[in-house]
């Protein structure tokens, strides 16, 4: 059988990995994940959360001109948007890889089984972003015994599962329409849906999932002209779901590499055995839904954050106008 150190070549290997994640992944695919260099160099930063400033958009209402009299001098005024480098890692024995590595292509074989890890790890880690940004928590209020609910995204929540009938709870086309209104006029921007395969089935039965072609003739499901991505980890209570919608971009996306980062690397415990060989990947990037800053509130290690802290509102605040976040999330039944 081919060694495992024969094939992880790191000049090789890591650009394979990298590329190959996100070819398989639906967040890029979907367009909802967006990487550029800058997002790269931010999440390859020493310090564990970085400053993303962004000028607001301009208001007011246009002035009539008029000969001889000045213009009013508007302030473009800016915010500062903040996310924070998430640090992962797993290993697998050889014999893990073993059929991988019988293969007629090793390296290939043994990249798509860990590009394809790390392509449903991202789909977890938003997933936990997500339930943190439309989450809420509660504060002390002035008064003893008095507690405030604060949730940093509720504009953008519409919740018919606390409907009274039990027709009106469940999903159906117009009560996704009124999710989409939620960002009024800027609702075209909404260009995607995470649904946990249980509402896929429901659609589908309905006839109202659409399978596509993309220009590479990849099939992809739509709902309403928007792209479908199932994950059984959008949140499931008591029979309410939750799924959310997207638009291009709504999420930035960057691949660090920060000083004395090893991507993957190989390892062996010759101690057992006849010894045991070890495939180590890491991987060290943003995943930041934009205009929702991270906080920082709750954390215990300064290196990252972990997946239940990412998913607490408490870390999470806009930033952004509402309409500039492009994201909604909406919580039904289909029983």
């Amino acid at each position: 059988m081919t060694d495992i150190k024969e094939i992880i070549i790191p000049e090789l290997f890591d650009p394979y990995v990298v590329n190959r994640t996100k070819e398989l992944s639906a967040l890029f695919q979907s367009g909802i994940a967006a990487s550029n260099p800058e997002f790269d160099r931010l999440a390859s930063e020493a310090a564990p959360i970085h400053s993303m400033p962004f000028f607001e958009d301009l208001t007011g209402d246009a002035e009539p001109v008029i000969e001889g009299a000045d213009l009013t001098a508007k302030t473009i005024k800016s915010n500062k948007d903040v996310s924070t480098t998430i640090r992962r890692a797993n290993m697998w024995a050889a014999t893990d890889l073993s059929a991988a590595l019988a293969g007629a292509d090793p390296m290939k074989a043994v990249g798509d089984l860990v590009a394809g890890y790390w392509a449903r790890e991202l789909q977890k880690e938003l997933i936990a972003v997500l339930q943190g940004v439309f989450g809420s928590y509660t504060i002390d209020g002035e008064d003893e015994g008095e507690a405030t609910t604060v949730q940093p995204l509720a504009e953008h929540i519409l919740d018919i599962s606390t409907m009274t009938a039990a027709a009106s709870r469940r999903f159906s086309a117009s009560a996704f329409i009124d999710a989409l209104q939620l960002l009024g006029d800027a609702q075209g921007d909404l260009t995607g849906v995470i649904m946990d395969s249980a509402t896929k089935a429901y659609l589908k039965k309905q006839n109202l999932i659409e399978n596509q072609r993309d220009s590479d003739s990849v099939e992809f499901s739509t709902y309403q002209d928007r792209r479908v991505i199932v994950d059984d980890g959008c949140p499931v209570a008591s029979g309410v779901h939750t799924a959310y919608i997207f638009g291009t971009g709504a999420i930035a996306y960057g691949s660090g590499s920060p000083v004395g980062f090893v991507a993957n690397e190989t390892s062996r415990d010759s101690k057992k055995g006849s010894g045991v060989d070890y495939l180590i990947s890491r991987r060290t990037f943003l995943l930041h839904p934009r205009g929702i800053k991270w906080t920082d509130a709750v954390r215990e290690h300064i290196e990252t954050p972990t997946r239940e802290e990412l998913a607490l509102a408490q870390n999470w605040q806009r930033v952004y106008e509402p309409k500039q976040i492009r994201m909604v999330a909406f919580k039904y039944c289909i029983d």
